[in-house]
């Protein structure tokens, strides 16, 4: 495993450092969760453009989302694998999370593993999205030994959809939301494939 200081190289790179796990990609570290990660990540939440597609478009307030990142910590310790916040390398700057997750919220799929993202929208259309979510994907299929991921969106949702084109991911079907109604599309990799 590669020492915590040793960042350069500037490719996607696993290491576990005192039983945190780390990705390091050109532009961006994702890492577990710190607890003053809650305001900047409590001000994405509370944008409805971004929260747009996200279940019913309902934005969150700071006690949501203090109440949301505590699960995501809680699925890496039970699942082995969870949601990353997403910095920016030059300035620290947290701008959202990449990572991994069982989607419960829709049984038909399980026991996939889903790979999502949610960035703050001033850092849309930078490629940081694809840029976590390839580092995800690896971290998927060499350090947890996943041979499959899938990702699933609202129909409609273009940009997440186009991430999900440059991962390599295929459309596998349409279905419904079963507490909204709405469509969703579920894309999928054959990790084994994307390796």
């Amino acid at each position: 495993m590669i020492e915590h200081n040793a960042l350069e190289g500037r490719h996607p790179t696993q290491w576990q450092d005192g039983g945190m796990t780390e990705i390091l990609t050109p532009r961006l570290l994702l890492r577990r969760w710190q607890e003053d990660d809650l305001p900047a990540m409590a001000e994405i939440n509370a944008d409805p453009l971004v929260m747009e597609w996200i279940g019913d478009g309902s934005v969150c307030d700071l006690e949501q989302t203090a109440e949301a990142i505590e699960r995501w910590e809680e699925d890496w310790d039970d699942e082995g694998f969870g949601l990353f916040a997403v910095e920016l390398l030059g300035s620290g700057e947290l701008i959202g999370f990449a990572g991994l997750s069982v989607p419960e919220f829709l049984p038909e799929v399980l026991p996939s593993v889903e790979i999502g993202w949610r960035l703050g929208r001033q850092f849309w259309g930078q490629g940081y999205a694809s840029e976590a979510a390839h580092a995800v994907l690896e971290f998927a299929l060499e350090d947890r030994g996943l041979d499959r991921v899938i990702s699933i969106c609202r129909l409609g949702n273009d940009a997440s959809e186009n991430v999900m084109r440059k991962l390599g991911m295929e459309l596998e079907s349409e279905t419904t939301h079963p507490a909204f109604g709405f469509p969703l599309r579920v894309h999928a990799i054959d990790l084994t494939e994307y390796a």
